[in-house]
């Protein structure tokens, strides 16, 4: 029976959200994450910096601009080492600056995404997908690349219709 994973990396706290800083219980692409692996009987894996960012989101966003200037490569809390079990592997993210937040690199390029599929979705603020489908396709060697979803983050708890049929899709082929 095939098997789905969700590996994501969301923010809490302190976030852009509809023009304003808006302090969040629960990050954007945790939500839409967990609508994922509830629509699709998906595993899920959330990816998280040994060092957390700054609380602040300014300094937050500073930090993770430098991290995308500089290609970096932040350390984990925990790694996630195969994901051989599994046939679709979705990847969420919010878009910064343009692509997927460092963490993500560093987890992903740890895998083997050979003849897996992968579908990539990102919450933002307007920047919608950004360049991280071209990057996810880098980073994810080997793998089936389907079309992407972009959700804008402060409608994330709402966007269950367009979430659920894009997951479903994705998992069929």
């Amino acid at each position: 029976m095939a098997k789905s994973l969700v590996i994501y990396f969301s923010r809490r706290g302190e976030n852009y959200w509809n023009g304003s800083i808006k302090n969040l219980v629960k990050g954007n692409t945790e939500i839409v994450a967990e609508m994922i692996a509830e629509a699709v009987h998906a595993d899920l894996f959330e990816v998280e910096r040994a060092k957390p960012y700054p609380v602040s989101y300014d300094a937050c966003t500073k930090e993770a601009q430098e991290e995308a200037r500089a290609k970096a490569r932040p350390e984990l809390a925990y790694g996630l080492e195969s994901i051989d079990e599994y046939d679709t592997i979705f990847i969420g993210y919010p878009n910064w600056w343009g692509t997927m937040p460092m963490p993500m690199f560093a987890q992903l390029e740890r895998l083997n995404f050979t003849g897996k599929r992968v579908a990539p979705f990102c919450t933002h603020e307007g920047s919608g997908l950004g360049k991280s489908e071209k990057d996810a396709r880098t980073v994810c060697a080997g793998a089936e690349v389907v079309k992407g979803l972009a959700i804008k983050g402060a409608e994330a708890a709402e966007s269950a219709q367009y979430v659920i049929p894009w997951a479903r899709a994705a998992v069929q082929g």
